[in-house]
């Protein structure tokens, strides 16, 4: 197997890029000027190195904390859990929400081996606790995709969350109706997103 050949395979494994896709991108990279293809290599090689999630919220950043989790402006006592670090930067990107986040890393699948023991769940639970020690009230919007999987998921954070018994209690909303059903944050356009924030109801 040639170059052409390996990198078409390894672009057709991208989410969204088939084959015929992947054959392009690699065509096109053949006709870019040689200091491009080489930052682009060199940028790729460094990804995994220089990118890491934030050891408080999750999301993908090159700064501890992130500018999120660092940023004195935003409300330290609103947290939007999330199930992925890309949701962080589609909801980032509308400008709606000034709080802080909490990525999961996934949603409870029992039928995959995905328990709440693999999802970062307890990191959660500890902020919690800790902005809960200046007896501050809190507000956690859970923000996973409306799936079944989801939906399970922001119940069972809803429990453990009640289960703390801290005072005063958190307030815990889910996103409100606008984003479909089966539907993933990733696509949903800015209107319909900042609808689903202003109208979030309490579970």
């Amino acid at each position: 197997m040639n170059i052409f050949d390996e990198l078409t395979n390894n672009f057709s494994r991208l989410p969204g890029i088939g084959k015929k896709s992947a054959v392009r991108m690699v065509n096109w990279l053949l006709k870019q000027d040689s200091s491009y293809v080489s930052r682009f290599a060199h940028n790729l090689g460094q990804l995994q190195e220089k990118i890491k999630p934030c050891p408080v919220c999750g999301a993908w950043t090159e700064i501890e904390p992130c500018s999120i989790c660092s940023n004195s402006l935003r409300n330290k006592n609103q947290i939007c859990v999330v199930e992925e670090a890309q949701d962080v930067f589609t909801i980032e990107a509308h400008g709606e929400y000034k709080g802080q986040y909490h990525v999961l890393g996934g949603l409870i699948k029992p039928l995959e081996g995905i328990g709440p023991a693999q999802l970062s769940i307890m990191p959660l639970l500890n902020r919690l606790k800790e902005i809960n020690s200046e007896k501050q009230e809190i507000e956690v919007i859970i923000a996973t995709n409306p799936t079944v999987e989801g939906d399970s998921t922001a119940l069972y954070i809803n429990k453990v969350i009640s289960e703390l018994n801290l005072t005063p209690a958190p307030k815990v909303t889910r996103l409100a109706t606008g984003i479909p059903v089966g539907g993933d944050l990733e696509y949903i356009d800015k209107r319909t997103l900042s609808l689903s924030f202003r109208g979030r109801s309490e579970l």
